[in-house]
């Protein structure tokens, strides 16, 4: 061979030697970067529900369907040992697809483990391909099996139960009311539903008759029955059912066949529990027209079950309080019900703590009034949010609490014991349940590399040794991530204040770079070390288009103590304001953010604060805001949580008119320079469309570049279509690139 070929051929082996080398040794560089329909086709998870024996996991998982235009929730089942045939492996079980109409959502197992209980908006009338063991339907349209339709046009959810090994799903309710919660009897013979007080027919036809399609804004509401129906009669009416039902006979207009009304009430009844010994039910109350507009509205019931099954109950009030209660379950001695609040205190006058838990004692079964004195506060020296609980089979609890950026499981045998913190990994755990009998745990988990998956583990002590149950995040793990870490700085007040800093992938730890301030909402949240992929929280593609993103926990933001959230009392907007800014000059201050290439942007309340902070500065380059508001009277009037918004400016508009304007965006409009990406639901009651519409008219009397996207049929949540999310972060994206100069 010739000396010059020779070195070719050297010089080629050791260009392909190095190339092999590189790939091994720095692979992880060689992941592709994650795109925009990738992030979108993640799964979340909003339920999980262990079997009383700990064998299985119900799983409520939400995807989008693209060509059906919708978000499909289905009921996937983890059972461990010999599963169906087209199962797919995780671990020592089977995980298998339970239902596949697209919208079956709170998935209950009844206490015998021989069925689960849930909420769908299917049409009861058509087949279903519901199968444990069914092949090849998991693609099928969303809309092929249709929707449950009132007269008036819109969905009704029903209550359905299946069996664990698969099948047809069998409709336990119908009517053209919606089904609003349910609960099962500790028999597992019977189910107790909430639902608006039934019309028959001519009371239907009256008032059409009368009404046309005016609405009344009050003069239509109408509170719940509570009703008990046997499943055993529910599944003999499924058997003997013809093809098809005349959905407006009379009655289907009342309301489900044998069921039984326990009692009523002026409100909402939402949700249901019942007393392991199944002697009673409690209840929580909520505003028939959906908006908290009364406090008083919010209270936990008591119903004793052992009365006559033909007379109809009177619910006893238990809680009197100022907070609106969630998520009550009674305690293993059916004396005590827990609940927890979100919002106000069950200890005196209104504010807006960190979520906590507590439990009142219900007194005893055949008590005509129970004793209301007892309120216990549990974790009650945990500094930071109880998020989520479940109860243990030995009567303790176990919760997600947040602190700082993580969320950790705790444990308390009781209201006065010690509180032990559950060694397991860093990061995020979510929607904890236990078995009954026995000690498994199931619980949602992710870090900020690491998508969310279900797990599950042999007990609380060995949380580090969960198996994860699900594999639906999976392709996340094949991109490369950005990674991310905390940022502390101390504000304007020497007050310290956290946040995370996620950073554009390859360039971990760099410094000088272009910086999205990318802002919660809430306030009653945080960011931290966990994973989403959503058209809320899209921080990853910001980081992924060159962006380091800034994602500061102002005051207002839980995990950092009751006196930390509370800080933003009566400066709503003013004092978070000051802590995001005092952040964005430490950052640049340590060579960290690029002064010259800010952006900012947020959803909700953190398009509040964005609306805000571009008429306090003109350092940001480019913003993106949605449903934020930028005014607070018209704001107070049109919010769904209005004494939230009363309390946290100090008082209603005509007690506090002064604060209403000086905590106000618009009254400053006039300084913004910023150029400002907006999105609205069109049928948003949080916070109303016209707050957009008033930003983009006076950024547009202003000559600011301005674009405003309103997307129809959406709520707060942008929940109806996937599309609408999905354009939404793209053109927020696009405008961040146009006007922020930085190129992906």
């Amino acid at each position: 061979m010739p000396t010059g070929s020779l070195r070719l051929a050297t010089l080629a082996f050791s260009l392909a030697s190095l190339l092999s080398i590189s790939s091994v040794t720095f692979g992880q560089t060689t992941k592709p970067k994650l795109k925009l329909d990738e992030f979108f086709n993640s799964v979340s998870f909003p339920d999980v529900k262990v079997s009383p024996d700990g064998s299985s996991v119900v799983i409520e998982t939400d995807r989008a369907d693209w060509d059906a235009q919708v978000n499909r929730k289905e009921l996937w089942l983890y059972r461990t040992g010999a599963g169906a045939a087209d199962a797919t492996d995780q671990g020592s079980g089977r995980l298998i697809q339970l239902t596949q109409s697209a919208r079956d959502t709170s998935p209950q197992w009844s206490p015998d483990g021989r069925w689960i209980a849930f909420l769908s908006e299917r049409k009861p009338q058509e087949k279903n391909d519901d199968a444990a063991d069914s092949k090849g339907s998991a693609s099928r349209r969303a809309d092929s099996h249709g929707k449950a339709k009132a007269k008036d046009g819109g969905d009704v959810a029903q209550l359905y139960v299946i069996a664990p090994e698969g099948g047809e799903a069998i409709p336990v309710t119908s009517g053209e009311e919606e089904v609003h919660a349910f609960a099962w009897m500790p028999d597992s013979r019977s189910l107790i539903f909430s639902t608006r007080q039934p019309w028959s027919k001519q009371q239907n036809d009256d008032h059409k008759k009368e009404w046309k399609d005016v609405s009344r804004y009050r003069g239509d509401e109408r509170g719940d029955v509570i009703f008990r129906v046997n499943l055993d009669d529910a599944l003999s009416r499924n058997i003997a059912r013809p093809a098809r039902e005349d959905s407006d006979s009379d009655k289907d207009s009342e309301g489900t066949l044998g069921a039984v009304a326990i009692t009523h009430t002026p409100l909402k009844a939402d949700p249901l529990c019942i007393s392991p010994d199944g002697k009673r039910l409690a209840f929580l109350t909520s505003s028939v027209s959906e908006r908290q507009e009364k406090i008083a509205d919010f209270d936990l019931f008591v119903v004793n079950l052992q009365s006559d099954n033909h007379a109809e109950t009177t619910p006893i009030r238990l809680t009197k309080n100022e907070a609106v209660e969630t998520r009550p379950q009674w305690a293993l001695d059916n004396r005590h019900l827990f609940f927890q609040t979100t919002l106000g205190s069950p200890e005196g006058k209104y504010e807006d703590p960190q979520p906590r838990l507590y439990w009142v004692d219900a007194g005893d079964a055949g008590a005509s009034q129970p004793e209301r004195a007892d309120l216990q506060r549990w974790f009650a020296s945990y500094p930071g949010e109880i998020a989520r609980y479940t109860l243990l089979a030995d009567g303790s609890v176990l919760a997600a609490g947040r602190q700082g950026t993580e969320v950790q499981l705790i444990t308390q045998a009781n209201p006065k014991a010690a509180i032990t913190k559950r060694e397991g990994w860093a990061g995020t755990y979510e929607l904890p349940s236990a078995a009954v009998r026995g000690n498994r745990i199931a619980f949602a988990y992710s870090a900020t590399t690491k998508p969310t998956e279900i797990y599950l583990a042999e007990g609380a002590d060995s949380l580090a040794q969960a198996k994860p149950i699900t594999s639906f995040n999976k392709l996340f793990t094949e991109r490369d991530l950005p990674q991310a870490k905390p940022y502390r700085w101390t504000s304007d007040d020497g007050t310290k204040v956290e946040g995370m800093l996620m950073y554009p992938p390859g360039k971990f730890e760099a410094k000088n770079l272009p910086t999205f301030v990318f802002i919660h909402g809430g306030p009653q949240d945080a960011d931290g070390n966990h994973f989403e992929a959503d058209w809320y929280q899209w921080d990853r593609l910001a980081a992924t288009a060159g962006w380091l993103v800034f994602e500061p926990n102002y005051r207002g933001s839980t995990g950092y103590g009751d006196k930390f959230a509370l800080g933003i009392v009566p400066e709503m907007v003013s004092r978070p304001g000051k802590d995001i800014l005092a952040g964005v000059d430490a950052l640049v201050k340590d060579g960290i953010a690029d002064s010259k290439q800010l952006g900012i942007g947020g959803y909700s309340y953190g398009g509040y604060m964005t609306n805000w902070l571009i008429t306090q500065t003109t350092r940001f380059k480019v913003a993106v805001t949605g449903a934020g508001a930028v005014e607070n009277v018209a704001n107070w009037g049109n919010d769904d949580t209005t004494f939230d918004d009363a309390y946290f400016l100090g008082g209603l508009p005509w007690e506090a008119a002064d604060r209403y304007r000086s905590e106000a965006a618009i009254f400053q409009i006039n300084k913004v320079r910023t150029p400002t990406h907006m999105v609205a639901g069109a049928n948003d009651i949080r916070v109303a469309v016209a707050e957009d519409y008033l930003l983009d008219r006076a950024l547009h009397e202003l000559g600011v570049p301005s674009d405003l996207l309103i997307f129809p049929g959406e709520g707060h949540s942008l929940s109806k279509n996937p599309w609408h999310g999905k354009i939404k972060v793209r053109e927020e994206l696009k405008w961040l690139e146009k006007y922020g100069g930085v190129k992906p």
